[in-house]
């Protein structure tokens, strides 16, 4: 194959004993993305299976494009619908295209050049990664967050949730969540408000852009339809408005073994059960929101899909899932009826539940291991 040879002809120079040898690293990832890594292991035990990181990697991304397509249109429709201006479904697409698209390369840009950069440094390989986590950060930015502000929310969550605890599959926090907790607390104005939901709001007279959570913390009615929030057509961030793609995603994942299903089955009964409680109680308007709508709104689907079923971060064991994931969904809701400053919920709720899932797994373990032994003694203990 001719781009075979021509890649081994650049990679000559970066060979061990070679003069560029340090920077095999960086070229070889190159190569480990378009072709299969032509190593394997010699010792230890090992599995032979044809999943490997890239595969897995990539089917996430083809699980998030349904709802990033869907997000690069709800971009442009939200522009012309506040705009007033007639347009066609092509319209609406190049527009999010052209808003979307500079976030994409930004977030690529920055944290793949880190990414690469300790690659070296330390003399590893580049891991795919950062393949999910620079698609993830622009899906969950305002539309008009400037982009030196992407920029720099990339290179914290690269640098410090994900290199500073040895890299992939060594961090404790989710990085793309990570990414948008640092633009939330460092530029509060361009991540809330009414006008940082909808592409050049400042130019639109009368912006009605306010996310429905939004609008149920300053008190004031909903006007969207159940139909309107399922299918995403409601400002929001970038592509977690629209429940509907966000479970063709989940389908994928369920059905490639990539994302856990007691995690994602987890945090929806986890939510469902606190809002209808929420609901009993009806003290203020994000309590009385119904307990349904409450989990097609805001990133809730989102986030318990393709966030909290991220495998390094989350609990690792069977009932460990359902626990950190009952909790996810738990949180959430606690935080959006009474944090009204920041009714959304589901962030800081996996973020407080990744720190956590060490310990869960640790206790269910222990917990194991102690009916093991108590069923060990039972099974030795002679009769009397």
């Amino acid at each position: 194959m001719k781009l075979r040879e021509r890649i081994d002809a650049i990679k000559k120079p970066f060979g061990k004993g070679q003069k560029f040898e340090r920077f095999a690293p960086a070229v070889n990832a190159f190569d480990t993305f378009l072709f299969v890594p032509n190593h394997t292991t010699h010792k230890g035990a090992h599995i032979r299976d044809g999943v490997d990181l890239k595969r897995t990697m990539v089917t996430v991304i083809i699980a998030l494009l349904p709802a990033f397509i869907y997000g690069v249109y709800n971009t442009g429709y939200q522009y012309f619908i506040q705009s007033g201006i007639a347009f066609t479904f092509w319209d609406a697409l190049l527009h999010g295209a052209v808003k979307i698209m500079p976030m994409v390369a930004v977030s690529y840009g920055v944290g793949l050049a880190i990414e690469f950069a300790f690659a070296v440094y330390r003399g590893h390989e580049v891991n795919e990664g950062y393949l999910v986590t620079g698609l993830l950060i622009p899906m969950i930015m305002p539309v008009d967050i400037p982009l030196w502000m992407v920029g720099l929310s990339v290179a914290f969550a690269v640098l410090i949730a994900k290199e500073a605890f040895g890299g992939t599959g060594m961090n404790i926090l989710n990085p793309a969540l990570t990414a948008r907790a640092f633009a939330f607390f460092a530029y509060p104005t361009y991540m809330s408000g009414n006008k940082v939901w909808v592409s050049e709001a400042s130019n639109v007279d009368g912006i009605s852009g306010e996310t429905v959570l939004g609008s149920l913390a300053a008190g004031n009615d909903v006007s969207y339809s159940m139909f309107d929030m399922f299918v995403g057509a409601i400002p929001g961030s970038i592509a977690e408005t629209s429940t509907l793609w966000v479970l063709v995603g989940a389908a994928i994942l369920i059905l490639t073994g990539v994302g856990s299903w007691r995690i994602m089955v987890g945090g929806v009964l986890g939510a469902a059960a606190t809002a209808f409680l929420f609901n009993l109680w009806g003290a203020n308007a994000l309590m009385s929101f119904d307990w349904m709508n409450h989990l097609i709104v805001g990133g809730f689907a989102f986030g318990i899909v393709f966030m909290a079923t991220d495998p390094v971060s989350a609990a690792q064991t069977t009932k460990g899932k359902w626990i950190y994931g009952i909790l996810v969904g738990l949180f959430c809701m606690l935080i959006r009826v009474f944090n009204p400053a920041y009714p959304e919920g589901v962030m800081l709720a996996i973020l407080l539940m990744n720190v956590f899932a060490p310990t869960i797994d640790h206790y269910v373990v222990e917990g194991n291991i102690k009916r093991r032994k108590k069923r060990l003694n039972a099974t030795l203990t002679p009769a009397s």
